[in-house]
């Protein structure tokens, strides 16, 4: 077995990501009185006005910088990769990473819902349609690129073929189910990219090395 270098021990941060990803939906929630996760978006614990913001907020700065130290890391592993395809589409989901804990933290929710306020159209409709494209581009070179690697990642290939398949599903689903279920489907997209990370962290613990 290769010993592990601290780079691959950093990059166990993804799975650290998750969990903080995790419990700021269920201590969000928990502050949250009359919250309904059925209904209503994982965005909606932190904004600006909802009793949640606080404490949910704390939790998604703590997973924003998890994230992207993972992924961070995930790029010095792979710098030297021949694979030009899945180095792309990581460095792809990195920039989506940052995109994500940057413009978030910038343009929070300004009211639970939509409120058609500056904050929650740049939070909606720039900084969301960004993160949305930057996955999809992402998902798909890390997918192509897996595919055409050694049989040790191809399944990180699958692995994002199905992270991409539930992105649409929230996608889709979200616009077409009853608003009852709305923050159902919704967090299938939102999770997708936050297991995803914590996937990819876990290819850089245990296969990805850092090429001299």
């Amino acid at each position: 077995m290769t010993r592990k270098k601290l780079i691959n021990w950093f990059c166990l941060s993804g799975v650290l990501s998750l969990i903080f990803y995790h419990l700021h939906g269920v201590i969000g929630a928990m502050n949250y009185p009359g919250y309904n996760p059925l209904s209503q978006a994982m965005s909606d614990l932190t904004a600006t006005d909802a009793p949640s913001y606080i404490i949910a907020s704390a939790y998604t700065r703590i997973y924003s910088i998890l994230s992207c130290l993972c992924c961070s890391m995930v790029c010095i592993l792979i710098q030297k990769e021949k694979n030009q395809t899945l180095r792309v589409g990581v460095y792809l989901f990195t920039i989506m990473n940052f995109i994500s804990a940057i413009g978030y933290s910038l343009f929070p929710l300004s009211s639970s819902g939509f409120d058609h306020s500056f904050q929650s159209i740049m939070h909606a409709y720039v900084v969301t349609s960004l993160v949305v494209l930057f996955s999809i581009i992402s998902l798909v070179c890390i997918s192509i690129g897996s595919f055409k690697g050694p049989n040790k990642i191809r399944s990180l290939g699958v692995l994002a073929l199905l992270s991409l398949i539930f992105m649409f599903t929230g996608a889709i689903g979200s616009a077409i189910v009853p608003k009852e279920y709305f923050g159902l489907v919704e967090r299938f997209s939102t999770y997708s990219a936050v297991i995803f990370t914590a996937i990819l962290g876990l290819y850089g613990f245990c296969v990805f090395e850092e090429k001299e």
